[in-house]
This record gives structure tokens, sequence and C-alpha cells, in this order.
């Protein structure tokens, strides 16, 4: 049989021969491979998958198969390539296994409660700055005023608005010096 011309084959698949098509998948399999696998770029786990595919669908369909409409190969490798395409097209599906755990955006409790410590902690620090700093501060880093603007709001010159967040700053720095340290040593990014 294995000297048998694939159209012949067909004729015995269609009425159900599996000695016929396991004759055709051994002649026809490694290349029906390889072209799955050049459509795929390269993919040999897919391109056997396409071949798997392609070979089902002439067990399925070998009655429909004409002799008259070309020879067996040029109809087969059609079939693969048409098969390879299909799969090039299909959404592609990561395993799930592989797909990373979901990371939880909501902040633990404890991470809650220190945030709400250390902004606490921040606002008394600005609230026990003089009334020009404080008013410095809130306007250009609370408020996104540029230098030149929060200056005009404060009737103030660009300089002496700058020297004025300069000290709020240090003094912040000075006051927030403890809290800094605890940071550190809990191990918290400052």
């Amino acid at each position: 049989m294995d000297g048998t011309a694939d159209e012949a084959l067909m004729a015995r698949i269609a009425d159900g021969d599996r000695g016929a098509f396991s004759v055709l998948v051994t002649r026809h399999l490694d290349r029906a491979v390889r072209i799955a696998q050049r459509v795929l770029s390269g993919d040999r786990g897919e391109a056997e998958d396409v071949a798997q595919d392609a070979f089902l669908r002439v067990w399925q369909h070998a009655d429909r198969w004409r002799p008259e409409g070309g020879r067996f190969t040029t109809w087969f490798y059609r079939v693969v390539v048409n098969a390879a395409i299909d799969r090039l097209r299909r959404p592609r599906t990561t395993p799930l296994e592989d797909v990373a755990e979901p990371e939880d955006d909501q902040p633990n409790a404890f991470r809650t409660l220190h945030r709400a410590e250390v902004s606490k902690s921040v606002s008394a620090a600005v609230g026990e700055l003089p009334e020009r700093q404080r008013t410095a501060l809130a306007l250009c880093h609370y408020e996104g005023l540029g230098n030149i603007e929060a200056a005009e709001v404060m009737g103030i010159t660009v300089g002496a608005l700058e020297s004025l967040l300069i000290r709020a700053k240090r003094q912040l720095r000075d006051r927030l010096q403890p809290l800094m340290a605890d940071l550190v040593e809990d191990g918290h990014d400052a």
C-alpha cells in the first residue's frame, strides 16, 4: 500500500480505511509540519498542531475530495497553509500557569494607618510654621503655582518667596526628622 498513489489512498480513506489514512499520514506528516512551521515563524509545537488539524480535515472530508480538482498534495498543503494562517490570526492565549498573579493595589491596613499618621504629623508640622512660610508652601507645593505667580499673590518679590520656601522646608525637615528616623528603622522608604 506504500506505493499506492495519494489519490487512490484518498478514495479508500473516504470509505473509512484507517490503514490508508495511516500510510498518507506517514508519507506527508514531516513536510506538513515543516510547511506549517515556516508559516508560523518556527513554532514547532504550533506547527504540529496545525498538521494534526489538517490530517483531521483529510479524515473528515475525504469523501468531498475530487481527483479531477488537482493533485492530493496540492490540495493538502493548501489545507496546511490555510490552517497555519488561521492559527496566526487567532488571538494568542497565555497558559494560566504563565500568567502572573495580579497585584493587590489596595494598601494593607498597616500602610493605611501609617500613611494617616505620617500625613497627620506633616500637617501638624506645617501648621506650626509661621503664617508667611505656610502661605508660600501652600501656594507653591499644594496649589501648584509657579514662584512668580505665588510671589504676586503674596505681594512680595520672587527672591523673598524663595527665601520663605527655603526656611519652611528647613523647619519641616528639622521637625519631621524623628519621623524620618522611624521610617528608616522600620525599613520603609522615606
